[in-house]
């Protein structure tokens, strides 16, 4: 595969993370892969990964120049300062009008700051709530983002094919501005 090729980049591979990377490659989306550790990325690639339409990478620089233009990338690590990191190596490396989405279990309030910080630099922020474990990460999970009504519909073709089906419908909603979407899944793990 070759540079700025891949619909959509995920960064952190433990299970939910690897489960969304393969249901995502199984619904026809190419995959950009990034972990901190490489060797987690080698094992993945090697393993469940082998024979699919993924790109494993090995810095966050090959990572988003595997990217097509405007870059979607999903930030699946530990909430809190994790995410924080992530962002603060991806986030320079990005161009106005790309995207950032949070799919861990990040307080809302952290989220609306993460939109604020981002939305001076030009690129969309969206804390979207996975719902279903790791088994409806890779068959389809329940997706509740919120971000800005721009950043939702540049996601919304692959997030409606990922979620699960319920009568046809997917289990994806978006949920309004900022923190909305972590909210709702703050709410819906209480």
């Amino acid at each position: 595969m070759t540079a700025n090729q891949c619909d959509i980049g995920l960064i952190g591979l433990a299970v939910m993370g690897e489960n969304l990377v393969l249901n995502m490659e199984s619904k026809g989306f190419s995959v950009a892969v990034f972990n901190r550790t490489t060797e987690v990325t080698d094992k993945f690639a090697a393993g469940r990964g082998k024979g699919k339409n993924i790109q494993p990478t090995r810095t966050m620089e090959e990572f988003v120049g595997a990217l097509k233009r405007p870059r979607k990338t999903m930030i699946m690590v530990k909430a809190g300062a994790p995410v924080d990191a992530v962002i603060g190596q991806l986030a320079p490396l990005l161009e106005e009008g790309d995207v950032i989405i949070d799919g861990g279990n990040s307080l809302f309030t952290d989220t609306q700051r993460r939109c604020k910080d981002l939305e001076g630099r030009g690129i969309h922020f969206v804390g979207c709530g996975v719902s279903g474990g790791e088994e409806g990460a890779l068959k389809g999970p329940s997706l509740m983002p919120g971000g800005s009504r721009e950043s939702w519909e540049m996601i919304a073709p692959i997030f409606r094919k990922i979620a699960a089906q319920v009568d046809g419908e997917p289990c994806c909603r978006y949920m309004g501005s900022d923190g909305a979407g972590h909210y709702v899944k703050m709410v819906h793990n209480g």
